[in-house]
Parts: structure tokens; C-alpha cells; sequence
């Protein structure tokens, strides 16, 4: 096996144009959140009941399958033929006239959008300098998670004015531009490491079950992803009933305050390279499990809902961060971390997802808020495991 570092000379605008289409490319994801009601009226009852599921489905078959190819193949062509499908899935959605084909391509935008998010992280991690790594991570983080807290809002903006067909079409067009600039601003270079696929798959079994770091990361950041799942695919439940009684654009709309918490992803970053993550992680968590008791008090009082979201949500990007500044720094094939990293934070994520509305249907919004703190509680017990790394 052959390995071949890249040359260390990324530029923070390069950085930062990366951070850009790592936010429009993860937002095709999430448009259709808001959207469900909408296109369901469209196309026949409960014909977009599993297009979140699909979607997930797909993003995790990319974790495990497409994923580690950002190791073995060069990035740039293959990003470009990842963003051009994910462009073509984001068309076939706006034109779709039957659940069958809405559902297929919901899963391929799952599929195509994750490789490209979760390339684009590791191969930023892989141009900085060991010292720039965590600025590095936190510009790319500020970007995918604005543009995650964004989509909610200029998917029910958008859809009201003009229709969701007329959204996912534009998405198409951008992501199609978003191929042609990264092919002409990336730098060619040759892939990491030379091995055949199969032997790239068995590693990254081998890197999950050698790397007691990173499985720990990955079960601290798996435990956070969910408690934010248990709020996000419950809030809209409760945000529609009294004394909110908020429509779809409102719902959007209070991401806004969730997008300020991506904000400080960038300066966390680079204290990140500099502190003791082990503390600031400690911190992060301790922050994000007390953020559910000021939205327990927001079930009935609005300033300590927007409180109680914006601390939430600092808490758990904080953590990815740092998460993903340990993780990246394990090993130079960086496509197999993220692969690993991912694919547990992920599974996190639906498993809050699938746990939140039925923990509100047996005990209403207390119930929520409790599940939500247990699992942040959950992910600082861990950071308590005695290991040989930070």
C-alpha cells in the first residue's frame, strides 16, 4: 500500500468556498422537512410519510459504501460526478408525478448529497497544517450547519410563494453550478492512498475495531446527534399547537435562531487547536443537557424556547467540532475516519429522530426534554473512560 500526502497549502478562501458548497449540498437534504404536508397534497395522502427515511437511508449506505472512496480516487472528478447526480435526483424530485419515484429519488439525493458533505470535511482536514486543522474544520462545520438550519426556512419561504417543484428545481440548478466551480477551483491531486476497494472497506472494519479513540468520538458525538433529533422531529408538533399554533414558515423561520449556534463553530475551531479538548468537550455537553431545561420552560414561554434552542444547538455543534478535530487527527486516510465517525453520529441522529415523537405521544413535551437531556448526559458519562489519547 502506498500512501501519498497531499501537499498542506489550502488558503482560508478555499477553505471557505468549500465550507460554501459543503452548506448548499447538505441543505438538498433537508429542504423537504417542512415540505411533507405540502407535497403529499400534491401527489396522494401519505406519499412523502418516508421520504425523510429513505433520505436517511441513502446517507447512511454513503457512509459506508461511497464514502471511503475519497482514499482511493482522486476528489475532484469524483466529487463532480457525485454533485452532477445529486443535481439530476434534485430534478427528477421536482418532476416527480408518483410517491415510487419521489421516494427513489429522495434516497439517491440521501446517497449523493452525504458523499459529497462528508468528502469535503476530511479533505479540508487533509490540506491544513496540523496547527490549522481545527479552524479548518470549524469554517467547514459553520458552513454545513447554516446551510442545514437554513433549509428549513427558505424551504417553507420558497414553497409558499412559488410551490416545492419550483424549490427543488432551483436546488438542481445550483448544485449543478456548485460541479462546475469545484472542478475548476480544486487542485488536482492524486488519491491518498493506492489499494483496491475491497481492501479500503476492510480497513475501515479494521480502523473502527483497532481505535478505541475513535469509537469513544463516535458514541460522544452519536449520543449529542440525538438529542438534537429528539428536538428537531418534535418541535414542529409542538410549535403547531397552543399557545404557539405556528404555521410551516414559522417553524422555518425559528431555525434562524438555531443557525446562530453554527456561528460559533469558526472561533471554537480554533480554540480547539490550542485547549484541552477533553474539558471543552466536558463543557459542551454539560451545556447542551441544561439547554432542555430551558426548553422545557419554552413549552409555554417563547424567550426561553429561542434560550433554550440557541444553547442546545451551540452545545451540540461545539461538540461535533471537537469531535471531528480529535477524529481527523488519528489517521492520515481521513476518508475511512470520516466513514466510521459518521456512520455512528448518524445512526444517532435517526435513532433521537425515531425517539422523540414517541416519547411526546406517552409523556408530552416534558417526556421530550427529559430523552434529550439523558442522551447528552449519556455522552459526558463517556468523556469519563479512561484512554491513552485527549
Amino acid at each position: 500500500m502506498t500512501t501519498v500526502r497531499p501537499p498542506r497549502t489550502v488558503s482560508r478562501k478555499t477553505v471557505r468556498l468549500l465550507a460554501t458548497a459543503y452548506g448548499l449540498t447538505i441543505a438538498n437534504l433537508y429542504y423537504c422537512q417542512p415540505l411533507l404536508t405540502e407535497i403529499s397534497r400534491s401527489l396522494g395522502p401519505h406519499a412523502a410519510d418516508h421520504l425523510i427515511a429513505v433520505g436517511q437511508l441513502g446517507y447512511a449506505l454513503a457512509l459506508i459504501l461511497i464514502v471511503p472512496l475519497g482514499d482511493i480516487l482522486p476528489r475532484r472528478p469524483l466529487l463532480a460526478v457525485l454533485l452532477c447526480s445529486d443535481a439530476a435526483a434534485l430534478a427528477l424530485t421536482a418532476a416527480a408525478r408518483t410517491a415510487g419515484l419521489l421516494l427513489a429519488a429522495g434516497a439517491l439525493i440521501g446517497l449523493t448529497a452525504a458523499a459529497v458533505v462528508n468528502i469535503l470535511i476530511p479533505y479540508a482536514a487533509a490540506l491544513a497544517a496540523p496547527d490549522e486543522r481545527g479552524r479548518a474544520i470549524g469554517t467547514m462545520l459553520t458552513g454545513g450547519l447554516t446551510g442545514v438550519l437554513l433549509s428549513r426556512t427558505v424551504a417553507g419561504l420558497v414553497s409558499q410563494v412559488a410551490g416545492w417543484r419550483a424549490l427543488f428545481a432551483a436546488a438542481a440548478v445550483v448544485t449543478m453550478l456548485l460541479a462546475v466551480v469545484l472542478t475548476r477551483v480544486m487542485p488536482p491531486a492524486p488519491p491518498d492512498l493506492a489499494l483496491p476497494y475491497r481492501a479500503q472497506l476492510r480497513a475501515t472494519v479494521r480502523l473502527a475495531a483497532t481505535h478505541r479513540l475513535l469509537r469513544r468520538r463516535s458514541f460522544i458525538g452519536a449520543c449529542s446527534f440525538a438529542a438534537f433529533g429528539v428536538f428537531w422531529s418534535t418541535a414542529a408538533l409542538r410549535l403547531t399547537e397552543p399557545p404557539y399554533e405556528y404555521g410551516p414558515a414559522q417553524i422555518g423561520l425559528l431555525a434562524l435562531v438555531a443557525a446562530a449556534g453554527a456561528v460559533a463553530a469558526r472561533p471554537l475551531g480554533r480554540t480547539a487547536d490550542r485547549a484541552d479538548r477533553v474539558r471543552l468537550t466536558r463543557t459542551a455537553l454539560a451545556l447542551g443537557a441544561a439547554s432542555f431545561a430551558a426548553l422545557w420552560a419554552g413549552e409555554h414561554h417563547v424567550a426561553w424556547l429561542l434560550i433554550g434552542l440557541l444553547a442546545m444547538d451551540t452545545a451540540v455543534n461545539a461538540t461535533h467540532l471537537l469531535n471531528m478535530s480529535v477524529v481527523y487527527g488519528i489517521d492520515d486516510a481521513r476518508a475511512r475516519l470520516a466513514s466510521v465517525y459518521m456512520t455512528v453520529y448518524t445512526l444517532g441522529g435517526v435513532i433521537g429522530a425515531a425517539a422523540g415523537p414517541s416519547a411526546y405521544a406517552v409523556g408530552g413535551w416534558s417526556a421530550t426534554c427529559l430523552l434529550g437531556a439523558a442522551f447528552l448526559a449519556i455522552a459526558l458519562v463517556l468523556t469519563f473512560a479512561r484512554t491513552e489519547n485527549p
